[in-house]
């Protein structure tokens, strides 16, 4: 059960797949022969089945097609974030050991030089490298890979909370069964055509957006990068928008979100980060329409959704989607809580992921009795939705991307001048979330300005704090503990518009 297949059944062949922001048209048939190619390269570059295929690519439509080749060879994707540093980078590839890389033209040298042997393709924002020129030379024909469903078809990393990142191991099954799902409960029919504006090294834009639509046979307009304007604009040829939160409190700051502007369009989805309920209510009021938010991991893919056809509550992400179950348990004891009660959020079902790669303790700990320990704390009210209303890891989460404070604590501590830092999230207007460092000095001349620069080459764009506080000590309890708590209820009005 090659999740390619899958992926690639319900499409009618003459039926548009993708379209470009430039009018370009990739349709259904084309997949099969575009992708053997890929694939044909794949095993020319000495890639079997079960090898790490790592990608560091900008967002197009060869891209895109590089991962649909992957599974089709029976390899397993691995795509990194295109703003990770070179020292992030070199953790990935000694980690995951990849058998190919496939990069952009620019990091071509740095990958070369990490890369212990491995092969090193390059790909760039056009689609255009030594990946595309390997490939146009392979035959038009491939034989999919026959996997089992515990197969691996993807590798994601997350951050971690002791500052190691840990690969989630995505299988066949586990994206097959949320995409099948998603189509059904989110009504996706052929007659569909998603606006594609989210990056696809990431679960929502790979595995939620893509997936989905292909599930369906539906299509989809691909877009480079979101602009409130632009998306605004195509809204007259689409039905259906995925996007963070930040996506939406753009398009309410731009004059182009209006009523008419959205009357084509039958849903919103919301998704990465928690939706601010007054960004549910103003963004009803404008365009009349309410914004599905929904509840997802890299480790699970997505658990709950509000539904699409019933009442989609501001501040909740809905019941458990089919097939999904959701529970509510004291943290320490694992102990089964009432109803209404906040307690630790944990998931079963088929989408759960098969483990951390190579971590088999962090794994074991990660779940208890079958379930797997989401971190996240929550309750589940009357109807039976579910609502979050904190995170037991401290995870923030910034324009839909994840950030453990341990990893930018660890950076910051090394930087000279730091004695310690805190880094929480505050409530930001664009972001959800806004990471800030509280920082006690031993230099007094260090600055916030200093602190930015020491991060630029340690940590990703996203990692890299908005705002640095300096403190002369950090709260702490009767046990030495920071009471991060007290510093995100400090930081509250931090990034709050006048």
């Amino acid at each position: 059960m090659n999740l390619y297949d899958l992926l690639t059944s319900a499409g009618a062949p003459a039926a548009p797949f993708l379209t470009t922001a430039d009018g370009a048209v990739l349709r259904y048939r084309d997949l099969d022969g575009e992708t053997a190619r890929l694939a044909n390269a794949l095993v020319a570059r000495g890639v079997k089945p079960g090898d790490r295929v790592l990608a560091q690519v900008e967002k197009s439509p060869r891209a895109l097609l590089w991962y649909l080749a992957t599974l089709r060879a029976g390899a397993v994707f691995l795509p990194l974030n295109t703003g990770y540093t070179r020292e992030e980078v070199a953790y990935f590839v000694g980690d995951a050991e990849p058998a190919l890389i496939v990069c952009d033209p620019g990091s071509a040298a740095m990958f070369n030089d990490l890369a212990a042997g491995a092969p090193v393709e390059t790909l760039d924002a056009a689609g255009e490298g030594s990946l595309a020129d390997l490939a146009a030379d392979q035959a038009e024909r491939f034989a999919t890979v026959a996997v089992s469903e515990n197969d691996l078809a993807a590798i994601l990393y997350t951050s971690g909370t002791t500052g190691r990142s840990k690969g989630a191991m995505l299988s066949h099954g586990n994206l097959a069964s949320n995409a099948r799902t998603l189509a059904e409960a989110w009504r996706f029919s052929a007659d569909d055509v998603l606006i594609h504006a989210l990056p696809i090294f990431h679960v929502h834009g790979l595995f939620v957006a893509t997936n989905v639509i292909m599930a369906a046979g539906a299509s989809m307009i691909f877009l480079p990068r979101f602009d409130p304007a632009e998306v605004a604009a195509l809204m007259d040829r689409a039905t259906v928008l995925m996007g963070v939160p930040t996506f939406y409190t753009r398009l309410l700051d731009s004059p182009a979100l209006t009523r008419e502007a959205t009357q084509r369009m039958r849903l919103f989805v919301s998704g990465s980060a928690p939706l601010l309920a007054e960004t549910h209510r103003a963004f009803e009021a404008r365009t009349g329409h309410a914004i599905l938010e929904r509840y997802g991991m890299t480790e699970t893919g997505m658990n709950t959704s509000n539904p699409c056809e019933g009442a989609r509550v501001p501040g909740t992400v809905g019941p458990p989607l089919p097939g999904v179950e959701v529970r509510i348990v004291e943290p320490e004891t694992g102990r089964p809580l009432p109803q209404g009660e906040i307690g630790m959020i944990e998931v079963k079902g088929p989408n759960v992921f098969q483990g951390y790669w190579r971590m088999p303790e962090k794994t074991a700990q990660e779940f208890r009795d079958g379930w797997f320990v989401t971190g996240d704390l929550g309750l589940i009210d009357e109807n039976g939705y579910v609502a979050i209303v904190g995170r037991g890891k401290d995870l923030i989460i910034t324009g839909g991307l994840n950030v453990y404070p341990k990893e930018v604590e660890t950076a910051i501590d090394a930087l000279p001048g730091v004695v310690e830092s805190a880094v929480v999230g505050a409530p930001h207007p664009d972001f959800g979330e806004g990471v800030v460092a509280v920082v006690v000095r031993s230099d007094p001349a260090l600055d916030e300005a200093a602190i930015t620069s020491g991060l630029a080459e340690r940590l990703a764009r996203f990692k890299q704090p908005k705002r640095v506080v300096f403190r002369d000590a950090l709260p702490r309890n009767t046990m030495g503990k920071v009471q991060k708590q007290k510093l995100r209820e400090e930081l509250q009005s931090l990034f709050r518009k006048a």
